[in-house]
């Protein structure tokens, strides 16, 4: 099994950045493909990146497009996530996520979460 930890997450003025990261145990790591969900109270669980196993591949929800970048390390065993031009909406708990594909964890099939990382950007 894989044990995703993330870090990173805080308070940010909105315009701002913050970089996510997490942490993936076992020398299986790198035959995932990774991504990243978040869910602020009430709402459903949102996709927001994924990316293949060698990270060739990227995928990005509509509403983070052209903000946040995706990236891994396999020799590290983490995966980030870079984000920019913060605003208040994207205040929510973000969640790391480990899948078959990229395309699967667009999809919303993961095979492993994280526990979760706050994000709050104030206005």
């Amino acid at each position: 099994q894989v044990q995703l930890v993330e870090s990173g997450g805080g308070l940010v003025q909105a315009g701002g950045s913050l970089r996510l990261s997490c942490a993936g145990s076992g020398r299986t790591f790198s035959s995932f493909a990774m991504g990243w969900f978040r869910q602020a109270p009430g709402k459903e669980r949102e996709f927001v990146a994924s990316i293949s196993w060698a990270g060739i591949t990227t995928y990005y929800g509509d509403s983070v497009k052209g903000r946040f970048t995706i990236s891994r390390d396999n020799a590290k065993n983490t995966v980030n996530l870079q984000m920019n031009s913060l605003n208040p909406e994207d205040t929510a708990v973000y969640y790391c996520a480990a899948g078959i594909s990229s395309d699967a964890i667009r999809s919303g099939r993961v095979d492993y979460w994280g526990q979760g990382t706050q994000v709050t950007v104030s206005s």
